[in-house]
């Protein structure tokens, strides 16, 4: 029941709703009235609301997600590194996290006149297509890296790198240079950098710059992203050694 509690919750990505009782039960491939049963339960404990154009998710699962340590804590150590990034340039900053092989955007700061990106703050996009997703797959275990190479890669755009030769020789560039580049991968129309943030030795996140192609000048935004990431992973471990 647990593992069907948790398919309904997933069934509201990525928008949190409204859907319909009869959405839920196809996204999950339950029948109607298990869907049913599962939402009334659900709603009875917050995890889930009902309203006139149907269901959403909760406002008690947003508060136990806010509550995870590593985002919790990688949020508080970003937040003021991400403003003086926006600052200096005016441009949509990330910070995202690896889940299996995603990334999972933990915070987005948006520029006033910046692309319509598909990133979104609890959004997931494929590893190999996004800078911050390069950035983390640099410099995670090699085993991960092979497994990735070993897949078939997915593609968002035309210009998403979906060789496994090409991305191997693109995460070489990245481990070599400290800052993971891409243009018009995830986007058409846009470009960024990307850095990586580690806690104690490991990557644990990474931080990116998004601007227009037009607006792309990497030996202007690459130290100001590379120096932000590097004061976040500072902060880290000086949290870390309290």
């Amino acid at each position: 029941m647990l593992e069907k509690s948790w398919l309904v919750l997933d069934a509201f990505r990525p928008t949190g709703g409204p859907l319909r009782l009869i959405e839920v039960a196809e996204r999950c491939q339950l029948p109607k009235t298990t869907a049913y049963r599962l939402l009334t339960d659900l709603t009875a404990i917050g995890a889930v609301e009902r309203r006139e154009r149907g269901y959403v998710l909760g406002r008690r699962l947003f508060e136990l997600g806010s509550t995870v340590p590593l985002e919790r804590d990688l949020r508080h150590a970003a937040l003021p590194f991400m403003h003086d990034l926006y600052e200096a340039t005016r441009e949509t900053i990330h910070l995202g996290v690896r889940d299996g092989l995603d990334v999972v955007y933990v915070e987005k700061l948006r520029a006033h006149e910046s692309l319509a990106l598909p990133s979104r703050v609890g959004g997931r996009l494929p590893l190999n297509c996004t800078g911050v997703g390069k950035a983390l797959l640099a410099y995670s275990s090699p085993d991960l890296i092979d497994e990735v190479l070993a897949r078939p890669l997915r593609r968002l755009t035309a210009h998403s790198i979906v060789d496994a030769k090409r991305l191997e020789e693109a995460i070489g560039q990245i481990q070599a240079a400290g800052l993971a580049y891409e243009r018009e991968e995830a986007q058409i129309g846009g470009a960024c950098i990307a850095a990586p943030i580690f806690r104690e030795g490991t990557v644990v996140a990474a931080l990116s710059v998004s601007v227009p192609l037009s607006r792309f000048h990497p030996t202007r935004l690459a130290p100001a992203v590379k120096t932000a990431a590097l004061g976040v992973s500072r902060a880290l471990n000086r949290s870390t050694l309290r």
